[in-house]
């Protein structure tokens, strides 16, 4: 018997606020691991479709799943563990989650429905605005920048914003008390530079008042070192539609409740502001990146050109070029796009373009669903169209690591993944014309529709595929000849010259320098502005990489050339303390546990390696005194080690398979680790959902709420294969 445990409980202080009957809902997937949620209202559809336990487990119903013997043995709990997580596979092979965090996101769906003049489904207003009350601050009743965040002007005035366009009354109390810490905060005057966009497409702010995003940059040579094509992909490609957005002034139709809301989210009345007035008007609880004084500097220069020196020639080709390289995104990702911010505003830029009932706009509008996910708190908008690749990966190679792939009862369950990865690999490479690199023989990090590799996700698909069909009853769907596209393409993707020489970035290699982050405009996040080094992703391409060098003699010279340059790289990014900065998980942990498996596939271990040494001492230093590991997302956001106030099931498995892959001598540090994860472990095999575990950008942080299943699953059963005559108690 089962349920996800919450981080915070639900709000039973609002008996009267609806919701939908759970039991009704259904995920719809294909083979290539779309994810649809759907509300099912014909009864004779719902008998012949019972929910699956995952549907049940992520909805807070009872999954009627059965208690297991009682585990004696970390190797009993690891069996124990994965047979639960066996349960939630879906039937195409993959493993969905909740890819929540994020609070700025609704708007952007919602806003994009508003604007296109897209009736929103009512089992959605329930569910949003269900979720939106659950995850209120519970002090003060507003929003932050992610569901862990104090609150935040951003949050609370985009989603107050929401709740209102969803069907709440201004007078409910929820809406009360977000409109009063809004109001305390100065009101929506004090949004970055996201928010004002999207308020201004809802005709709830003025452009005057938004900093120039000139799409004129588009229409420039892309030799230049500041052209938009040498950006971060999230970045270009979000900036890419608020330049069309913000040089056309695009703006939702005035009515009676965009009236109404104008007069409830700012401190003054609507018509008396001077918006131009509060370009760089940003909340001190917002800021995380200031305004340098070049980017003042440029937005000064940027308002003058747009106003009395831009030719209209100028601005019909920037025009041009930017709908031409929406167009060509939409086509390459199958009109989900990169994310969910640059889905919804591509699809206002077509709407706008092509009208409402264009073929494009329309399969825009079929593929909003696939970014919202239902839960027992209600329905969110996740952070991309899912993790379905990446968790698939990871969980198979858990499975072949604790040695689970030879056990019967796992068999089907490596057979479905298998087969969703052998659907999932790209088969074709991007539109000419696009910026983007090759991606042939590549995998995701979601889906194939998705359309864009990344360098760790590719190299974790690769070691997934090599080590499952190792197995003696696998038939090989995935042949090296289907494998050394993606070696081609994780070689290129290497950085050298004087960007980081030998790491790894996260879609591509290095194209801008760093300098371009002097007129990084979100105010809300950090590193946007160009790809970076990473060591999570330099360690899974080496770590991939390792695994090819032992299968395959394909481009064998330039395999090991790329994976010691690096492991120089990733020695070269441990810090004083020992440590390494991790930049997609919390935090200090998740990167150590890459880092040391990375190093410990080239033979450097404690006994031989200064630094795994002083890795493995970076890590015992922070074991709490219950035997566990608790990181803060602060971590994330100061750049150095914050404990959290509980410690937490993720990070002590991340750092106990760090302890145990550099083979620490001081086993009694691994132990105490592994009996807190046993100790957290419930009867049916499961762990109950704790901290946040993932980041982007530094300052935002993003549910994985799968790597509360297969990294202690890993860590139990590497335990138990490697001290197996070791007495844990």
């Amino acid at each position: 018997m089962s349920r996800p445990a919450l981080t915070r409980p639900l709000r039973s202080d609002l008996g009267n606020l609806p919701r939908t009957d759970p039991e009704r809902w259904r995920l719809n997937t294909d083979d290539v691991g779309r994810l649809n949620w759907i509300y099912v209202r014909d009864d004779d559809e719902l008998r012949r479709r019972p929910q699956t336990p995952y549907e049940k487990y992520v909805l807070g119903l009872e999954t009627g799943l059965p208690a297991l013997p009682k585990a004696e043995t970390p190797y009993d709990a690891s069996l124990n563990g994965l047979r639960f997580f066996k349960e939630l596979q879906l039937d195409k092979g993959l493993w969905a989650c909740r890819y929540g965090g994020p609070m700025f996101l609704l708007i952007g769906v919602v806003g994009a429905h508003y604007v296109t003049k897209t009736p929103i489904p009512e089992e959605w207003k329930i569910e949003v605005i269900r979720y939106l009350t659950n995850t209120a601050h519970p002090v003060d009743g507003g929003w932050g920048l992610h569901s862990e965040d104090k609150s935040t002007v951003f949050g609370t005035a985009c989603n107050y914003v929401v709740i209102r366009l969803m069907g709440m009354p201004p007078e409910h109390p929820v809406a009360v008390a977000a409109r009063g810490t809004l109001h305390k905060f100065g009101g929506a005057v004090g949004c970055p530079q996201w928010g004002k966009v999207f308020l201004s497409i809802l005709n709830l702010y003025e452009w005057d008042g938004v900093n120039p995003i000139p799409p004129d940059l588009w229409a420039l040579p892309d030799w230049l070192p500041f052209h938009p094509s040498k950006w971060w992909i999230h970045c270009r490609q979000v900036y890419l539609p608020m330049g069309y957005l913000y040089s056309e002034k695009v703006k939702a139709p005035l009515d009676p409740l965009l009236e109404s809301l104008r007069s409830e989210i700012y401190t003054s009345p609507y018509d008396t502001i001077d918006f131009a007035k509060h370009r760089n008007d940003i909340s001190e609880i917002d800021i995380y990146y200031p305004h340098t004084t070049i980017l003042n500097f440029v937005n000064s220069a940027m308002v003058l050109w747009e106003k009395f020196i831009r030719p209209d020639w100028v601005k019909q080709k920037a025009r041009d070029t930017v709908v031409d390289l929406i167009r060509k995104e939409n086509q390459n990702t199958d009109f989900l796009c990169v994310g969910p911010i640059n889905n919804v505003l591509n699809a206002i830029v077509i709407y706008c373009e092509e009208g409402p009932n264009s073929k494009n706009f329309l399969r825009h509008k079929e593929r909003f669903a696939d970014f919202m996910y239902i839960s027992e708190e209600g329905m969110l908008m996740t952070g991309t169209n899912g993790v379905q690749c990446w968790d698939t990966s990871h969980t198979l190679q858990t499975i072949c690591t604790i040695g689970a792939g030879d056990l019967p009862e796992f068999r089907e369950t490596v057979k479905k993944g298998l087969k969703f990865l052998d659907n999932s690999q790209f088969t074709e490479n991007c539109t000419p014309g696009s910026y983007r690199d090759d991606r042939l023989g590549c995998w995701p990090f979601s889906t194939k529709d998705q359309g864009y590799t990344v360098s760790d996700c590719t190299a974790e698909a690769l070691k997934a595929v090599l080590m499952v069909q190792k197995l003696p009853y696998i038939e090989t769907l995935i042949s090296d000849e289907r494998i050394y596209p993606a070696i081609d393409v994780l070689l290129s993707l290497q950085n050298r010259g004087n960007f980081s020489p030998g790491s790894f970035a996260s879609y591509e290699k290095i194209r801008g320098t760093p300098l371009l982050e002097l007129v990084n405009p979100a105010e809300v996040f950090g590193n946007i502005m160009v790809e970076y080094p990473y060591v999570e992703c330099s360690d899974s391409v080496v770590i991939g990489l390792s695994y090819f060098r032992d299968h395959s003699s394909y481009r064998r010279n330039e395999v090991v050339r790329a994976i010691e340059d690096a492991i120089s790289y990733i020695k070269s990014e441990q810090d004083a303390n020992g440590g390494w900065y991790g930049s997609w998980g919390i935090c200090f942990t998740y990167a150590a546990m890459f880092a040391i498996e990375a190093l410990s596939y080239q033979g450097e271990v404690y006994a031989n390696s200064e630094v795994v040494r002083k890795g493995c001492h970076f890590l015992a230093k922070r074991q709490e005194a219950d035997g566990g590991w608790g990181e803060s997302y602060r971590s994330c956001e100061t750049l150095t080690y914050v404990p959290h106030e509980q410690t937490q099931v993720v990070n002590t498995a991340w750092a106990c398979l760090a302890l145990m892959l550099a083979e620490y001598p001081d086993i009694e540090v691994i132990k105490r680790g592994i009996r807190l994860i046993m100790s957290r472990q419930q009867p049916n095999g499961e762990w109950k959902q704790e901290g946040i575990e993932g980041v982007f950008n530094r300052s935002c942080m993003i549910e994985y709420p799968n790597y509360k299943f297969y990294f202690p699953i890993k860590a139990l059963g590497l335990f138990a294969k490697r001290y197996s005559n070791a007495p844990l108690f």
